[in-house]
């Protein structure tokens, strides 16, 4: 059966043609195309041009997008992009079957079951005979939080807003960065400026102010092109000792916040890091400074020492899960 599948971000939309089946290689890519968001005026220009490259849908009658923003009555406010998404109107615009919207992590969690055992790399392996509910959290242009309900026979995933919840500080350098962030957001300092893309940036330019420090020219140009990517790149490479310490503050703090979800899931059957960053910066995350923030919760270090954590290494997952989901609508519609 082939479908129409999307995800939707603030920096890139891709879309793409699956033929999806019930085997064990549930999905097969039949055509895709990815453009950058912020060139078009809405989802339906990009879509219209999608369709001109690929001018055989008159079979497609299913579709399905995941959209970085909270999905309300199957309409969505793109949050990091002055778009609002319909499916409603999305099924007028182009006379298909149907059209369902997806929180993007919840469409990432439905790809996990396309997914194959080298699409992950292991964070920390857990209870062997691990499981129950699931947790996905992903860090890119934002902080995208979902979770997956077991049901006793398989996983139902289901959105959450939480990258969006108040963040913590615990130190008194949390402390004075949450009050660097205060006055730059008006108040309000969520995870999402912190453990994200934007956030690497917040925590770069934090720690330059606290050591009254200038970036370095040569950073300065790169960051022009990509902020994150500059200092991600710098730190790795061991350019530049403010962007090392940045990224491994953010290190840190991934971890912390996955542990927070985790908790609030009860998510003994695994935790998934999905979004752009963590592929990115997986030798990081395998120092052991992630994990040692995750498990770090008191009384319940040993629920969380227990849980299985993984990074998704597969950037396609989050066009799998819409995929994945247009066609379980179908059937269940039949």
């Amino acid at each position: 059966m082939k479908v129409l599948a999307g995800d939707i971000g603030g920096t890139k939309t891709n879309l793409g043609i699956f033929e999806v089946s019930a085997t064990n290689s549930p999905i097969h890519s039949v055509f895709e195309l990815s453009y950058v968001s912020c060139d078009y005026a809405s989802l339906e220009d990009i879509v219209t041009h999608f369709l001109a490259q690929y001018p055989e849908t008159e079979n497609i009658h299913n579709t399905c997008f995941g959209v970085a923003g909270p999905v309300i009555k199957q309409c969505c406010e793109v949050t990091n992009l002055p778009w609002i998404v319909s499916a409603k109107q999305l099924q007028a615009t182009f006379s298909w079957s149907a059209v369902h919207l997806l929180n993007d992590l919840e469409a990432n969690a439905w790809g996990i079951a396309s997914l194959k055992a080298n699409d992950f790399v292991t964070l920390n392996a857990g209870q062997t005979d691990a499981s129950g509910n699931c947790a996905i959290i992903a860090a890119g242009t934002g902080l995208g939080e979902a979770g997956m309900f077991w049901n006793g026979e398989h996983h139902l995933p289901f959105a959450t807003e939480g990258g969006h919840t108040d963040f913590s500080p615990s130190n008194d350098l949390e402390f004075r960065l949450q009050g660097y962030l205060s006055k730059k957001y008006q108040g309000h300092v969520s995870w999402e400026r912190i453990v994200s893309g934007m956030g690497l940036v917040n925590l770069y330019e934090f720690l330059c102010a606290e050591a009254n420090a200038s970036p370095p020219e040569w950073l300065v140009e790169a960051m022009q092109v990509d902020a994150a990517a500059a200092i991600s790149n710098a730190a790795m490479s061991n350019k530049d000792k403010l962007c090392q310490q940045a990224l491994t503050w953010l290190v840190t703090l991934y971890g912390v916040e996955a542990g927070n979800q985790a908790l609030k899931i009860m998510a003994q059957g695994g935790v998934y890091l999905g979004g752009g960053i963590a592929p990115k910066i997986i030798s990081a995350l395998q120092s052991g400074r992630f994990m040692q923030a995750f498990c770090n919760k008191g009384r319940m270090s040993h629920l969380m020492k227990a849980m299985p954590v993984k990074v998704i290494m597969n950037d396609k997952t989050a066009l799998y899960g819409p995929a994945m989901f247009a066609y379980q609508n179908a059937h269940e519609t039949l």
